[in-house]
């Protein structure tokens, strides 16, 4: 199986879209840009979805439920809003179908025209926005904290399985405040817990900081990102949190009574993360034999298999182990299937990135042991029955760790400080920095003049966009790279996806 993978210095490319594949994650749907994500791929997304969710309500937040179609006029109401997202939206017209007279199949009824075009959701601020007016009355009904499991679409002309697709699933949380400084705290509460969660479930380092306005959420006063660093040099942008100020609460005319008896409009956050981040999970730790999944995340923890094939003995002793593993709250099976053997077995999960393999064979019963391996390292050790459980739950941990420090120690290693263009245009175009045809450059840490005509000429010449200002800059005196003007600080340049 791992031979159909194509390696990553040949095609970064088509090594991800392989691994997705063989690594049964998803497909392409007959609807172009759409993806069916299978349950492998949807069994880690459930994984990602429990635990952040356990997060939000950690942090006060709770679920609920809006529409899918959003008025048309709904999106006229926030001019950034509708210009950052009108090229993207798919409009509905009609309302009903009917048989082609000439026998064709079914046609729209021209007779079925909606008296309002609906947008099927892209993001839903403007649909809540008109809600919370209905439920914001004083400063008694304050915060509210909502977040939403739904999927959206956005028109995509390029897509890639999970990175970009025209519809795709997230969360996205929607929060009232009485004031601009408890709104301001809750879009970093919030980039605070899409960083947590990267850095400990998903084995992922990122960098937390700033959008520039001209990257800045359509509708939003600022926008907080983590920005992840993929094998091939290229940012990926995880996550964001929006501080919306009063521009949704103005749009829609939501205000509350405050304390001092006065009309005063609420301040707005939202904040959302996607299956993109499966894309992210995929680039950050697989390798050229298959996927690599952090224990956390993992469907699967720990597979058994029995060697050469299943015997009374073996399913013993595989049933002793796992209800041992399960004792310690570590997700097992036993891949008892007899129609393929061991190797293949093996290969297989490999490829689909099970982080833990046990082998059980007649020698290892009679040696009281089994064979332990570890997809982060390839490496191989016995154990013996008895003490197997104790040592995988402990190796988990380390596996956890291990690709979470590994990943950080190559983050760390690809950025580059530079200090004028030549050394830029060097640094971005990753020369003799991998053996990746397609080397993204990694991050580049440069002065950067605070202009939105100099950011988009850095783009112009290199494609590399600024990814964010990083929150823990600190100040430094220096010239842009790119128009020596005075600079207070460095900002993260990269390709991106």
């Amino acid at each position: 199986m791992a031979k159909a993978i194509t390696q990553r210095k040949d095609n970064y490319s088509q090594w991800y879209l392989d691994i997705v594949k063989r690594a049964g994650l998803a497909d392409h749907s007959k609807v172009k840009g759409c993806m069916v994500i299978k349950p492998t791929g949807f069994a880690i997304w459930e994984n990602m979805r429990d635990e952040l969710d356990r997060m939000f309500k950690e942090t006060g937040h709770v679920n609920a439920y809006f529409p899918l179609f959003i008025p048309k006029s709904f999106l006229s109401r926030e001019a950034q809003h509708v210009e950052g997202f009108a090229k993207e939206c798919a409009v509905i017209t009609h309302h009903r179908l009917m048989n082609d007279p000439d026998g064709n199949g079914v046609v729209v009824d021209p007779d079925a025209k909606l008296e309002e075009e609906l947008i099927v959701r892209p993001t839903s601020e403007t649909i809540i926005w008109d809600t919370y007016k209905d439920w914001i009355n004083s400063y008694r009904d304050l915060p509210l904290l909502i977040n939403q499991w739904a999927n959206v679409v956005r028109w995509e002309m390029r897509t890639r399985l999970f990175l970009r697709t025209t519809e795709f699933l997230w969360q996205e949380g929607h929060t009232a405040h009485a004031t601009r400084e408890e709104a301001m705290e809750e879009a970093l509460q919030m980039q605070r817990v899409y960083a947590e969660f990267a850095e400990e479930y998903m084995a992922m380092p990122v960098v937390k900081g700033i959008k520039t306005a001209n990257e800045r959420f359509a509708g939003a006063d600022e926008t907080f990102t983590i920005e992840a660093l993929m094998q091939d040099g290229k940012a990926l942008q995880a996550g964001t949190s929006h501080f919306l100020g009063q521009n949704f609460a103005k749009a829609f005319d939501v205000k509350f009574l405050n304390k001092e008896n006065q009309q005063e409009y609420v301040w707005a956050t939202s904040w959302g993360v996607s299956t993109r981040l499966l894309g992210g999970l995929i680039m950050t730790h697989s390798d050229d034999d298959g996927l690599v999944i952090p224990p956390k995340l993992a469907p699967t923890q720990v597979v058994i298999v029995p060697i050469p094939k299943p015997g009374p003995e073996i399913g013993e002793a595989a049933d002793k182990v796992m209800k041992a593993l399960r004792g310690r709250g570590i997700r097992v099976k036993f891949d008892d299937d007899e129609k393929n053997r061991p190797g293949f077995k093996f290969a297989e999960h490999e490829m689909k990135g099970i982080p833990v393999r046990i082998g059980i064979g007649k020698r290892d019963l009679e040696k009281g042991q089994v064979e332990i391996a570890r997809r982060d390292t390839k490496e191989k050790t016995f154990v013996p029955i008895d003490e197997a459980a104790a040592y995988i739950e402990n190796l988990v941990a380390e596996i956890q760790n291990n690709l979470f420090e590994r990943a950080k120690q190559f983050r760390d290693d690809n950025i580059t400080k530079v200090d004028n263009f030549d050394d830029f245009k060097e640094a971005v175009s990753g020369s003799g920095n991998s053996e990746i045809e397609s080397w993204g450059g990694g991050f580049v840490s440069a002065h950067w003049d605070g202009t939105t005509e100099t950011e988009l000429k850095i783009k112009e010449l290199t494609k590399a966009t600024i990814r964010c200002i990083p929150l823990d800059n600190e100040k430094e005196e220096g010239q842009c790279v790119l128009t020596g003007k005075p600079s207070g600080q460095r900002v993260l340049f990269a390709k991106a996806y």
